[in-house]
């Protein structure tokens, strides 16, 4: 019994001293000591090539640097593709598609001028005053005296008698010439000099003439028209209906129309004036059942012929004998300076059509518009949008902000009136200086404007031939003098033809898709790993891993660190506090604390062999007592 007893106490004892450590157990969440521990543990177990001989090599010192220098290399390397990559990405590139169609094409909208300014009866007199004038110019400044073109106008020496209002805004905008080199005004009474050693131009003054500028060409023909053009637009903007008005006749231009081999009438065109290009006729337009080509060749399209003879026509503002004809989407304006071309009389031109529609990508793949609400800019025509509409309409909206009136060529915005220096006398000098700032885009308007995500084109090329022939143009002409008696005095530059057709069945789609998805960038991010590093998504995860443990065993060990550079500090009593019942025999006088010395007796318990030595002799003892 004394020998289990002691037994326990011994194992007790060994115990109570420490000499068998106690059974660690393993916690819910274990963490890494220090990161040399994190590294070492993360080189071994992780499947990223190369690391591991980041561990297998410490013992050679030469190796470890050759392989830390590779690993971080290479990591360095292979985040140098990933932004290549991401730039690409974000930089939206886009590849185009080309895709060929066959269907039934509807037919575009046709239109067609006549290129004869016409003389309205109403401003009739005011021209007529203003082609007397401009007769007088051109003989005071070149000496040439203009025919009359009219029995019934009245004599150079009427011009002192001409409507004093129209006189007086000629004066202020004069035609004159200038110097080349210097561009000094030509005084009145000059002599006579080298007519090629001037240019020819006219002045355009501000409100209150301090400031001006001479409008100037190297032509002078181009500077007559111009000037007079700019007096025949104020003349119409005094007549508030001006465009209103419909003084066209159609058959007296228009001798003969075909589609697909079946007359036209007057329920497939719509007609409007303009002021350079006069009357206007546009073809399968809106306003009519929308003509269809199924088949290609000059056979199933439109064809025309037309009266090319000038008639009743203003000689000083139209220069151009013949037609002018543009091809154009229904839903589009005709803007005959930018998209026609013209016509030559007693030829027949064949225009052969190809449709184009593109198709962009919008957001952040170009900063093309869908419909233009998005655009900062009003449109003023009742059309859809286009990139054209938008410029013009921001031009008009410029010009009524900064010169209080609107330019006659664009369409009118809500409140405005149109420019007439019998109400804005200023408005020439307004004009060509905003012009000069358009120009250069210092409106803004070529930037505002953007390009529709969806437009369609149409890709013309013209041929030529002569018509009628040689061996033709008698009973030609002789069939068309007696059709509805019409009387053509200038057989061969009387008439022209104009064929517009489809050269093929198929369209062209060009469109529009993303170059670079996310699934493009992930497969590319990850040939890059796997070409550097030969791993996978889940050693991208192994190494987000050891981000995330560097962050919190850094996070620790400064936690660890304030704590004890807390504990290091000595606390301070706090300012204004004396206790004095801590000490109450303490001198006031004394600065120095009491000193205390604490003695331990410790006693040493015998150990578990002393015990067991004493113990017979303890026996003996007690029986020989």
């Amino acid at each position: 019994g004394r020998k289990e007893g002691g037994e326990e106490g011994g194992a007790g004892g060994e115990r109570l001293a420490g000499q068998e450590p106690e059974e660690e157990r393993e916690g819910l969440i274990e963490f890494y000591g220090s990161y040399q521990e994190l590294f070492q543990f993360f080189c071994s177990n992780t499947t990223i090539h190369g690391a591991i001989r980041l561990v297998c090599s410490k013992k050679n010192k030469m190796k470890t640097a050759f392989w830390s220098v590779l690993f971080f290399l290479t990591f360095g390397l292979m985040y140098w593709q990933f932004g290549i990559l991401y730039r690409e990405y974000f930089s939206y590139p886009v590849n185009l598609n080309l895709n060929l169609n066959s269907d039934r094409l509807t037919f575009p909208a046709v239109t067609l001028c006549t290129l004869n300014p016409y003389r309205y009866s109403a401003i009739r007199k005011k021209l007529d005053e203003l082609d007397q004038i401009t007769h007088q110019t051109l003989l005071d400044l070149y000496d040439y005296n203009m025919s009359l073109a009219r029995s019934d106008w009245a004599t150079l020496s009427t011009r002192k008698r001409s409507s004093r209002s129209l006189l007086h805004h000629v004066q202020r905008h004069p035609l004159r010439r200038q110097k080349r080199d210097n561009l000094v005004n030509l005084p009145e009474n000059s002599p006579s000099v080298d007519k090629n050693d001037w240019k020819i131009g006219f002045v355009l003054c501000s409100e209150n003439n301090k400031d001006c500028f001479h409008q100037a060409y190297s032509s002078g023909v181009d500077a007559v028209r111009e000037w007079y053009s700019f007096h025949y637009i104020n003349i119409l903007a005094q007549m508030p209906d001006a465009k209103a008005l419909d003084e066209s006749d159609f058959e007296n231009f228009i001798y003969a129309c075909r589609f697909n081999e079946a007359t036209c009438d007057k329920a497939n065109y719509t007609h409007f004036h303009h002021p350079l290009y006069g009357n206007c006729y546009t073809f399968n337009d809106n306003s009519s059942s929308l003509w269809t080509s199924s088949l290609p060749g000059i056979n199933n399209g439109l064809s025309l012929v037309v009266r090319t003879e000038q008639n009743d026509f203003i000689p000083l503002l139209s220069t151009v004998t013949g037609a002018r004809v543009m091809v154009h989407d229904q839903n589009e304006p005709a803007f005959m300076d930018d998209g026609g071309f013209n016509v030559r009389p007693g030829i027949e031109t064949s225009i052969s059509m190809r449709k184009e529609m593109t198709v962009r990508l919008g957001g952040s793949y170009s900063d093309c518009t869908e419909d233009g609400s998005d655009v900062p800019v009003q449109n003023l025509y009742s059309s859809r949008y286009t990139e054209q509409v938008c410029i013009r309409s921001c031009f008009q909206l410029n010009m009524v902000e900064r010169c209080g009136c609107a330019y006659y060529f664009y369409p009118l915005p809500a409140g405005a009136e149109y420019c007439d220096y019998t109400k804005h006398v200023a408005w020439g000098y307004c004009y060509y200086k905003l012009l000069a700032e358009f120009k250069a885009d210092v409106l803004g308007c070529f930037h505002k404007c953007r390009k529709p995500c969806k437009m369609t084109e149409y890709q013309l090329s013209a041929g030529y031939s002569r018509w009628p022939s040689a061996v033709s143009e008698d009973w030609v002409f002789y069939m068309l003098s007696q059709q509805n008696k019409y009387n053509i005095t200038s057989k061969r530059n009387g008439v022209a033809k104009v064929n517009i057709f489809f050269e093929e069945w198929n369209y062209k789609t060009n469109g529009e898709s993303p170059a670079f998805t996310v699934v493009t960038l992930l497969s590319q991010l990850g040939n890059q790993w796997s070409l550097w590093f030969g791993s996978s998504v889940l050693s991208v995860m192994e190494l987000a891993e050891l981000i995330l443990d560097f962050i919190a065993i850094t996070f620790i060990l400064a936690l660890r660190w304030f704590r004890s550079r807390q504990q290091l500090s000595p606390p301070q009593p706090p300012p204004n506090s004396h206790d004095n019942t801590a000490f109450p025999d303490e001198a006031p006088g004394l600065s120095a604390p009491h000193r205390f010395t604490v003695e331990a007796v410790v006693t040493m318990l015998p150990s578990y062999n002393s015990l067991e030595l004493r113990g017979p002799s303890r026996d003996g003892e007690m029986g020989h007592e």
